[in-house]
């Protein structure tokens, strides 16, 4: 191993099942066979002779299972993914790593092992993960039993669950959910732009409709629908409402069996192993950030964290948007994508460009933290395709709270860079935890089986504090009218941690 290598792309592969147990256990996926199955795919991806077994480093994405406290395992627990993954491909790595927990994992694990290539402590590294909560649900609906329980020997890096991303008044207050906090985002962004609701909607439809039609066309889409933009825009019982604004195809669906896996390595070692050049896709540039618990955060209707690592990807590439012709931007929530596109002086309305390259985690699916692992398969299939042209993902985790990107292109970089440490946020907002008076800066309502259940809100204070509260009944009342109730004054009486509002 070279200190000073070029890091370059040359292997892909997905894998997708549709088992939900409807038909018994025969053929029941796992996250293991998953994983096991794109990895196959991407070693075959690269052209070459027998990679596996010169693989020196694995990294798995972490699994929903894994990513929750005290997960119940109901099929039995696989303690070491990285372990049986390596057994399973007949890999014997020095290096196994078990990511934590982000949608933002994928691409910080390729900005991590470029890094770690370029620095000469690793030759060639497999990078796979997958979610297999379709058949999980899907088995205990019907009663179906399958066994997911395995272990291995070897030893692993376990990186743990990572940064707490709840604050205690955010949980005391009920948010709880990714959909809340999102929420939060989206119905600040309807304000901005001065939308009632049903407009709102109407804008998010305008946004996903493309993503469905991307979906509908791609083969490794586990909702493979193309839907109207009436029928995103519109309540129904086949798109309920789940928190305000949102409805279920404007959320990441995680019940999804889906697998995905790349393959990294030293350019030295590439023309080693005689992979083409046409084969190769190069990482331009690398952008990462982090930002507050999103009660902390000045900013609710647009994103820091993804501001600043596109504005860092896109330098380090030395270009703008403006050249990139290929997106594959998160989008569990619209409000993800109108903040990304935002961040880069995109007009979501205007660009002609796709900002999805997969379908989207509403219609695609959304295989927890590896979702972005899907975007840059495809974007290194469709970068083979269109030699030259630059690429660019953006893998978000939490609520807009870990944010990785990369830019991709065929071309071969003058030189490697490596991403720099993630930025760290320069202000925070100060919380009110006493009775107090302010207006109103963003809403959700949350929803059950019988309705709307629950309002949340922020409000801000004349000095610029902001206070958490939970609405009365009459008050969420108004929080349900198609007028936006943003800037109105509410006064807030907090009582055992927990503050209740009503408008004044």
């Amino acid at each position: 191993m070279a200190k000073g290598d070029m890091p370059v792309l040359v292997g892909v592969g997905q894998s997708l099942s549709q088992w939900d147990g409807t038909a018994g256990p025969d053929g029941a996926p796992s996250p293991l066979s998953l994983m096991r199955d794109a990895s196959k795919v991407a070693l075959a991806n690269c052209g070459a002779g027998d990679i596996a077994a010169a693989i020196d480093t694995i990294a798995v994405v972490r699994i929903f299972e894994d990513s929750i406290g005290r997960a119940a395992h109901p099929h039995g627990h696989n303690a070491n993914l990285p372990g049986t993954l390596a057994r399973d491909l007949g890999a014997r790595p020095a290096r196994l790593i078990y990511e934590s927990v982000g949608g933002q994992s994928p691409q910080a694990l390729v900005n991590e092992m470029a890094a770690r290539i370029h620095a000469g402590e690793v030759e060639i590294a497999l990078i796979s993960g997958s979610e297999a909560n379709r058949a999980s649900k899907g088995a205990r609906r019907n009663d179906v039993e399958i066994n997911w329980a395995d272990d291995d020997a070897a030893p692993f890096e376990d990186r743990g669950m990572g940064a707490m991303l709840l604050s205690r008044s955010e949980i005391k207050h009920g948010l709880i959910a990714a959909a809340y906090f999102y929420g939060l985002f989206e119905n600040a962004i309807a304000a901005r732009e001065g939308r009632t609701r049903s407009q709102h909607r109407r804008a998010m439809a305008e946004l996903f409709q493309p993503f469905s039609a991307v979906a509908a066309k791609n083969p490794f889409s586990q909702f493979p629908v193309e839907h109207s933009i009436d029928f995103l825009a519109t309540p129904s019982r086949e798109n309920y409402e789940y928190a305000e604004p949102f409805l279920k195809w404007f959320i990441a669906q995680d019940a999804v069996n889906q697998g995905a896996a790349a393959i990294i390595m030293s350019e030295s070692k590439a023309d080693e192993l005689g992979i083409r050049q046409d084969n190769r896709v190069y990482l331009h540039g690398g952008g990462e950030a982090g930002d507050d618990h999103i009660s902390e955060r000045p900013c609710i209707d647009g994103s820091w964290a993804m501001e600043q690592a596109t504005y860092r990807a896109l330098s380090q590439a030395g270009v703008t948007s403006s050249y990139i012709l290929h997106f594959d931007l998160y989008s569990c929530f619209p409000c993800a994508v109108f903040s990304s596109t935002a961040a880069m002086g995109i007009d979501w309305k205007k660009d002609t460009r796709p900002f999805t390259l997969t379908g989207g985690l509403p219609f695609f699916g959304g295989p927890g933290n590896n979702y972005s692992l899907h975007g840059i398969a495809e974007m290194v299939r469709t970068l083979r395709a269109a030699p030259g042209a630059l690429g660019l993902v953006l893998a978000n985790g939490g609520w807009m709270t870990k944010e990785a990107v990369g830019v991709y292109s065929t071309t071969r970089p003058d030189a490697f860079t490596p991403v720099a440490p993630a930025a760290k946020p320069k202000q925070q907002v100060t919380l009110c935890d006493t009775d107090c008076e302010g207006t109103l800066e963003t809403f959700t309502v949350t929803h059950g089986k019988a309705g709307p259940e629950k309002g949340i809100i922020f409000a801000r204070l004349a000095d610029g504090r902001r206070a958490l509260a939970n609405a009365t009944p009459a008050a969420l009342t108004v929080l349900r009218e198609e007028v936006s109730p943003v800037g109105r004054k509410v006064k807030i009486t907090v009582a055992d941690e927990v503050g209740t509002f009503d408008f004044v």
